[in-house]
């Protein structure tokens, strides 16, 4: 057990890096150069150079394997309608913890992030570096692995969950990062979707679920100094006291402190000053604007240095609303509809198989 929570120790002390924490090798084993869609648009303001720019990914890298299947547009279109809209505008009803390890013949990796229902027909929002464990769960040339959602005060495991989407390019550029000892990165991209499939106790599952509602419309300059609310599980008592420890939400009221762009001369990207909130574990968790919608999901620390013990840093929804769009031809909105167990099934179908085949190589 003293060697099992050493492991557990190691691994958390690397998740939330200093500023990143993904990895930033570029993994572009296909070349697949992108097709844009012209289904949809998205309208852009006039780029304003005072937002601070990041490194991004190059447009080359982008694979346009959704774009591309039959199965996967028709599938975004089919079924029934099902939900939309907020049923919540507490962060506590509705963010929960995922929590997942991966087992092998040498080591033990655990990941515990945040997640927050954003459809009230099931749909989680996690980052895309704790749901690329859902990927190999089916899969055993990498170990064993298994993710369990939990939720609650502490948490509690509750619900088995299925990808729902997983962004491409994000598994092509950040491949190595299950096996990084210290892995590093931007955040871009860093988003997934999760759909709870069923109930760990087997008992039916609710026909509502407490989503947040979100927005995605460009964040302005005027959004520096604004207002936010940051939620999360923070992962601290892991480190305190083990693998048992309880693990208890927070939220906490901060402001934006930074505005930063991938190279779209938009705001991908803010920073907001440090809180309880701001530790490791709280990754993936949402920000809300003044309004109770979410404008932005938590992927890296931010720099204490500048915004205080426990800053981070939250790529923007605008960002999330352009790049599914950029890969699936089909916004957030229309991401979330439609039949989600067949969409669902129809991504691991068909997306699964290749992004399987870049973490075996890369690893």
């Amino acid at each position: 057990m003293h060697v099992l929570t050493d492991i557990l120790i190691a691994i958390l002390s690397s998740y939330l890096a200093f500023t990143n924490f993904l990895a930033t090798g570029i993994s572009d084993l296909l070349n697949i150069e992108s097709v844009y869609p012209t289904e949809e648009t998205t309208e852009f303001v006039e780029p304003d150079v005072s937002i601070s720019a990041l490194p991004g990914l190059a447009k080359h890298a982008i694979p346009d394997i959704l774009l591309r299947s039959t199965k996967y547009q028709s599938a975004t279109v089919v079924g029934s309608a099902g939900l939309l809209g907020a049923t919540t505008k507490d962060p506590f009803d509705a963010i929960v913890n995922v929590f997942c390890t991966l087992t092998t013949d040498e080591y033990i990796r655990t990941t515990t992030g945040s997640g927050f229902f954003i459809d009230p027909d099931g749909v989680i929002m996690t980052n895309a570096h704790v749901a690329q464990f859902l990927l190999l769960e089916e899969a055993n040339e990498l170990g064993d692995a298994k993710c369990i959602v939990r939720a609650g005060n502490p948490a509690a495991p509750e619900y088995q969950a299925e990808l729902l989407y997983l962004p491409p390019a994000w598994i092509q550029e950040n491949a190595k990062v299950i096996s990084a000892d210290v892995p590093m990165g931007t955040g871009e991209r860093d988003y997934a979707l999760l759909y709870v499939s069923e109930r760990v106790d087997g008992s039916p599952l609710p026909a509502v679920f407490p989503a947040l509602g979100y927005d995605t419309d460009l964040l302005p300059l005027s959004t520096r100094n604004d207002y936010v609310l940051a939620a999360g599980y923070p992962a601290q008592p892991l480190f305190d006291n083990g693998p048992s420890a309880d693990l208890i939400p927070h939220k906490a009221t901060t402001t934006v402190s930074e505005l930063y762009t991938f190279g779209s001369n938009h705001a991908d990207v803010f920073s907001i000053r440090g809180s309880e909130v701001g530790a490791e574990g709280s990754s993936g968790g949402p920000v809300l604007n003044d309004q109770g919608d979410v404008i932005g999901i938590i992927v890296t620390r931010g720099d204490d240095s500048i915004d205080g013990t426990g800053s981070l840093r939250a790529i923007t929804l605008s960002h999330i609303e352009q790049t599914i769009l950029e890969e699936t031809g089909f916004n957030l909105e229309r991401n979330l509809s439609g039949n989600l167990a067949f969409r669902s099934q129809i991504f691991t179908d068909t997306m699964a198989p290749f992004l399987l085949t870049i973490l075996q190589q890369s690893n």
